[in-house]
């Protein structure tokens, strides 16, 4: 349930200062995600109130029921922060291959009327991109590169476990 990253072109620039469209696309996004978060909160509250007065009122099998409804709140909140906690890791490799001028080069690439790459075009970005891990694997920034390829390729389960391996790898080239 790990959001997808966002592209490196549909962020907001750091010379855009908020003010063009990309700025207020990312606000947008930022207010969507809040507002989800709150109305998410308000929801999980209204579960455990629940869980609790079931827990309460006295009756075992209202109990049993009451604690099956209260752990739905508690992993509810666990996957919006774990959810959130990725996505904000994601976004920081973002912004420093971006940075360092690391970022995939898509835009050359045949893409389909929706707007996604072509599948050759794809998987020969990503054998150029695995060639690149292969030489050197414990690399973050390698990693993050592959992950997006796998993302352009269409494997997102891949994608997903890459972009983690990457934010581990990243965190350790961090420590002294």
């Amino acid at each position: 349930m790990t959001p997808e990253p966002v592209q490196p072109e549909d962020q907001g620039s750091d010379t855009d200062s908020g003010g063009g469209a990309r700025g207020r696309d990312v606000r947008k996004l930022v207010a969507f995600i809040a507002v989800l978060v709150v109305v998410l909160g308000f929801y999980f509250l209204l579960l455990g109130r629940i869980a609790l007065s079931l827990i309460g009122s006295g009756d075992i099998a209202a109990a049993v029921i009451g604690i099956g409804v209260l752990i739905l709140p508690l992993l509810g909140v666990w996957i919006v922060v774990a959810t959130l906690r990725a996505a904000l890791a994601h976004q920081h490799l973002a912004r420093r291959i971006h940075d360092e001028g690391l970022e995939l080069d898509t835009s050359n690439l045949p893409r389909r009327p929706s707007g996604r790459i072509e599948r050759a075009a794809a998987d020969e970005l990503f054998n150029k991109v695995k060639q690149e891990w292969d030489a050197d694997p414990d690399n973050w920034r390698v990693s993050y590169r592959l992950a997006r390829a796998y993302d352009y390729a269409g494997d997102r389960t891949r994608a997903r476990e890459t972009m983690r391996r990457a934010v581990a790898l990243e965190k350790l080239d961090q420590t002294p």
